[in-house]
C-alpha cells in the first residue's frame, strides 16, 4: 500500500482540499443568490396577499401562475411587483430607460438592484455591503473592487468596508485626512458623481490605484442634504463614457448605501438635546454676530432651506430688523437674496453637506429693506457643528474697513508709525514699530530723543542732526540710518518725523513714521556693481568683436580679383555682418596645390564673436595643411571632423571642400552638412546631389561620401554660405530655389555674376556671406 506522504500523494491531497474548498465556496455563494432570491419573492407574496385579500398559499400560486403566463421566472416577476408598489428610487431606476434597453436586461437590471438592496438590508455592518455590493451589483457591470467612504465631521474620509481589495491596501488608506485631494474627495467637494475613464491619466492617489488603475467612478452618498460617505467603484480596464441607465444604477446603489452611514437617530440630521445646547452655549460666547442654522427637509427628505434657530446677542440684521423677527425664521425666507448663483446660501449647503470650513474676510450681503436691495460687506465664517451650521459674521463699516487697509498698507510696506505726546509724556507704537526694533509688544516704546542710542556709530552725527531740527527747531525732518536691534541684525531704516501744534503754535505731540527699507537698500547696492560690471562686460565685448573683425579682414577681403589656375577663372565675394557682435566664422579659401590641383572650399562655424573668428582660422588653415597630402575631399572631411571634434572646444562647423584636376576636368567634392554647391550649364542652374556628410565637430569620427562631376567648357560652378539666401519670413527650400533662378541668369562675365547674386539674394539676418564662383574656359 502506498503511502500518502510521498511527494505525488501530497500534490493530489492539496488539489482534492483545494477543490473542496472551491464547491464549498460557490455552494455558500448559491446558497446565499437562493436566499437573497426567496427574500424578495416572499417580499411579492406579502403584496399579493395584501392585494389580493388571499392567504399565502393562494398568494404563491397566484405568482408562479402570472410567471408561466408572462414566460419569466418568479424572481423577475417578484422584482416588478416590488417595484411597483414601492415606487422609490430603485423603481424609477428600473422603469426609465425600458424604452431604450431590452426587457430582459432591464428586468436583470432591476434583479440586481432589489438583490443589491436585500443584502444591505440584512448585512450586519457596513464591511458586509460592500461586498454585497460587489457580488450582487457592480460585479455583472464588470467592476472588480469597491469601497465605502465614511465621511467625518471635519471632511476626514474613513474606509468603512471595501471588497475586492486585499487587506494590506485597505490598511493602508484606512483614514485620510482632511484637505487630501483623492477621488473620493473630489466626489465629496463637489457634490456630484465623478467618472475617471482612467485612474492612470486622472493622476489622483486613492486605494488600489497601483493593481486597479482603469476606470473608477466616485458617487456621494448621503441624506436630506448632507453627504454621509462616498461610494467608490473600480474596474480593471478603461471605461467608455457611461449610458444614462448605469450612471442611475450607481447612484441608486449609492443611496442605498447612504442609509448604512447614518448615525444613530437623534443626533442628525437637527442637532438634539446636549448637542444643540453646546452649539447654541458656542454661538453666545461669540464677541461678533452669529447664526445657528438647522436643516429644513420636505416630505422625501430632501434639504429644502434652513432654519434659523439661534441668534447670539451681538446679532446685527443688515436690515435693521430685531433678532425676534429673525429667530425661527427660513434662511431664504428672510434673506432672500441669498439664493444667487455663488452666494452664501451655496456656501451654507457645501459646508452642511461636506463638513469643509468656509472663510472670507470680504464678502457682499445683499438682502431687503422695503424692498429696496442694500449691500453691505462682511466678514464671513460658517462651520458645520453636530447637525447644524454655525454662521458668524461681522459686517465692516467704512472706519473698520479704512482701518484694515492702512493696517495692511503698513504691514506690506513694512512702516511703522508712532506718536509722541508732548502734554502727557505718552508714547504710542502700532506693532510694526515694533517688529522694526526687534521688540516684544510688551516692551516700553523708546523715545525719539534717544534716537542716538540705536543707531550704528557711523551714523550718530546725522541723528543728531536730524533730532536738532526735529525737536529744536521744531521743523519737519528726515533721516536714513542703520538701526542696530537688541537680537544682532542691522537694519537700513529711513525716518520721516514732523511736529504737530495747535492754534496757540504751542507743541502737542510729535508724530512720524520709521520705513524699513534694507531691500531697497540691498538691490541699489546689488544694481550698482551690476551696472559697473555691466560697462566692464560691454568694453570686453566690444573689444572682443573688434579684434574678431580686425581677424576676419586680415584672412577675408570683402572683395578680392579674379584668379587664373590652368584652365579656371576664380572669383570671390565676401559679404561681412554689418553689426559688429555679428561677426562670424564664415570663410572661403582657394588655392593651387603641390600636386597641381585646385582645393576650393566653403565653410561656416557656428556662433558670432571672437570664438567663431578664431575657429575658423584653425579650420581654414588646418584644411589648407590636410590638402597638401594628396588626400582626396571625403577623407579631408573625415580629418577635418577629428579637428573640429579634439582640438576646439563647443564648436561645429559645416563645410564643402572640392578638388578640381585640370587634366581630366573631373571636380571631386565632399560636404559635412553644408548646401551643395551650384552648377551652371547652358544657362540653367541646378543643386549638385545631396551627398551624405554630417556637419563637423558633432561626433568623433564620422565617414562622408564623395561626388563627382566632369565640367565642360562654359560650365560654372558656384559654392556659398546660408548668409546668402536665409530670411526669417520664408523657408530655406524656397530661398534655395529663387537663388537658382537668380543664378540661371546670363552674365556678361563671372564678376558681373557674382555681384548679381550678392545683390538680389540679400538675406534678413546679417549674417556673413562667403561665395565663389569658378568658370571654366
Amino acid at each position: 500500500m502506498q503511502s500518502s506522504s510521498t511527494p505525488g500523494g501530497e500534490h493530489a491531497g492539496i488539489g482534492r482540499l483545494a477543490a473542496t474548498i472551491e464547491r464549498l465556496r460557490r455552494e455558500v455563494q448559491e446558497a446565499q443568490q437562493a436566499a437573497d432570491g426567496r427574500a424578495l419573492i416572499e417580499l411579492a407574496r406579502g403584496i399579493l396577499i395584501e392585494r389580493l385579500q388571499c392567504g399565502p398559499t393562494q398568494a404563491a400560486q397566484q405568482l408562479a401562475t402570472l410567471a408561466e403566463e408572462a414566460g419569466v421566472s418568479p424572481l423577475e416577476l417578484a422584482v416588478d411587483l416590488i417595484n411597483q408598489a414601492a415606487r422609490d428610487r430603485l423603481a424609477y431606476v428600473a422603469s426609465e430607460f425600458l424604452g431604450e434597453a431590452p426587457p430582459a436586461e432591464t428586468r436583470s437590471s432591476a434583479v440586481r438592484l432589489r438583490a443589491a438592496e436585500t443584502g444591505i438590508v440584512h448585512a450586519p455592518d457596513t464591511q458586509a455591503v460592500a461586498v454585497s455590493l460587489l457580488e450582487h451589483a457592480l460585479g455583472p457591470l464588470g467592476a472588480t473592487a469597491v469601497a465605502v467612504w465614511a465621511a467625518g465631521p471635519d471632511a476626514s474620509l474613513s474606509l468603512a468596508g471595501y471588497a475586492g481589495f486585499s487587506s494590506e491596501e485597505a490598511r493602508r488608506w484606512h483614514y485620510v485626512p482632511p484637505g487630501v485631494t483623492t477621488a473620493a474627495r473630489k466626489a465629496l467637494t463637489e457634490r456630484s458623481t465623478v467618472w475617471f475613464d482612467s485612474l492612470r491619466h486622472a493622476g489622483l492617489p486613492t486605494i488600489g490605484h497601483r493593481q486597479l488603475s482603469g476606470g473608477r467612478v466616485t458617487v456621494p452618498a448621503g441624506t436630506g442634504g448632507r453627504l454621509l460617505g462616498v461610494l467608490e467603484i473600480a474596474w480593471p480596464h478603461d471605461l467608455e463614457p457611461p449610458s444614462p441607465q448605469i450612471r442611475k444604477q450607481v447612484e441608486a446603489l449609492a443611496e442605498l448605501v447612504a442609509h448604512t452611514l447614518e448615525v444613530p437617530a437623534g443626533e442628525l440630521p437637527v442637532p438634539a438635546g446636549d448637542a444643540y445646547s453646546e452649539l447654541v452655549d458656542l454661538a453666545d460666547g461669540l464677541h461678533d454676530p452669529a447664526l445657528v442654522l438647522t436643516p429644513h427637509l420636505d416630505g422625501q427628505g430632501h434639504l429644502v432651506d434652513f432654519h434659523i434657530s439661534h441668534a447670539n446677542g451681538p446679532f446685527l440684521d443688515p436690515a435693521g430688523r430685531p433678532r425676534g423677527e429673525v429667530v425661527g425664521t427660513m434662511l431664504l425666507e428672510t434673506y432672500p437674496l441669498l439664493a444667487g448663483d455663488g452666494g452664501i446660501y451655496e456656501k451654507v449647503q457645501h459646508v452642511y453637506a461636506t463638513g469643509e470650513p468656509f472663510r472670507a474676510d470680504r464678502m457682499a450681503l445683499t438682502t431687503l429693506v422695503d424692498q429696496v436691495p442694500l449691500s453691505v460687506v462682511m466678514r464671513l465664517s460658517l462651520s458645520r457643528q453636530g447637525g447644524g451650521v454655525l454662521v458668524v459674521w461681522a459686517i465692516l463699516d467704512e472706519t473698520t474697513r479704512l482701518a484694515r487697509l492702512l493696517q495692511h498698507a503698513q504691514r506690506l510696506g513694512r512702516i511703522g508709525g508712532f506718536e509722541e505726546d508732548a502734554v502727557l509724556g505718552e508714547i504710542t507704537w502700532n506693532e510694526q514699530l515694533f517688529e522694526l526694533y526687534g521688540l516684544e509688544r510688551s516692551a516700553a516704546p523708546i523715545p525719539i530723543d534717544r534716537l542716538a542710542e540705536h543707531a550704528h556709530p557711523d551714523d550718530v552725527p546725522e541723528v543728531g542732526r536730524f533730532l536738532r531740527a526735529l525737536l529744536h527747531h521744531r521743523r519737519p525732518a528726515s533721516l536714513t540710518f542703520r538701526l542696530l536691534r537688541p537680537d544682532g541684525i542691522s537694519r537700513h531704516i529711513r525716518v520721516i518725523a514732523e511736529p504737530v501744534f495747535d492754534d496757540r503754535a504751542t507743541l502737542l505731540a510729535i508724530r512720524g513714521a520709521f520705513q524699513d527699507i534694507s531691500a531697497q537698500h540691498w538691490t541699489e547696492v546689488a544694481l550698482a556693481a551690476t551696472q559697473d560690471q555691466l560697462v566692464q562686460t560691454e568694453q570686453q565685448a566690444a573689444e572682443q568683436n573688434r579684434l574678431a573683425l580686425q581677424l576676419q579682414q586680415a584672412i577675408m577681403p570683402p572683395t578680392r580679383g579674379p584668379m587664373d589656375a590652368f584652365d579656371l577663372q576664380i572669383a570671390v565675394r565676401y559679404r561681412p555682418a554689418e553689426k559688429e557682435h555679428l561677426v562670424g566664422g564664415d570663410w572661403y579659401d582657394a588655392m593651387v596645390l603641390p600636386s597641381k590641383q585646385i582645393l576650393l572650399s566653403v565653410g561656416d562655424v557656428a556662433g558670432h564673436g571672437i570664438e567663431a573668428a578664431t575657429g575658423m582660422v584653425i579650420l581654414r588653415n588646418a584644411l589648407r595643411g590636410l590638402a597638401v597630402t594628396g588626400a582626396g575631399p571625403a577623407q579631408l572631411m573625415s580629418w577635418l571632423n577629428l579637428v573640429t571634434h579634439q582640438m576646439i572646444d563647443n564648436i561645429t562647423a559645416t563645410a564643402v571642400c572640392a578638388l578640381y584636376n585640370p587634366e581630366t576636368r573631373v571636380l571631386r567634392w565632399a560636404r559635412a552638412g553644408h548646401l551643395p554647391p551650384i552648377l551652371i550649364r547652358e544657362d540653367r542652374a541646378a543643386e549638385l546631389p545631396m551627398i551624405g556628410g554630417i556637419l563637423l565637430g558633432a561626433v568623433s569620427e564620422a565617414d562622408f561620401e564623395e561626388g563627382r562631376i566632369e565640367l565642360q567648357r562654359e560650365d560654372t560652378l558656384l559654392m556659398y554660405t546660408d548668409g546668402l539666401i536665409e530670411r526669417t519670413d520664408t523657408t530655406l527650400e524656397d530661398t534655395q530655389r529663387q537663388l537658382l533662378v537668380s543664378a540661371s541668369r546670363r552674365a556678361p562675365s563671372l564678376e558681373e555674376r557674382l555681384d548679381h547674386l550678392l545683390a538680389n539674394n540679400r538675406s534678413d539676418t546679417d549674417d556673413d556671406t562667403c561665395l565663389i564662383g569658378v568658370g571654366l574656359r
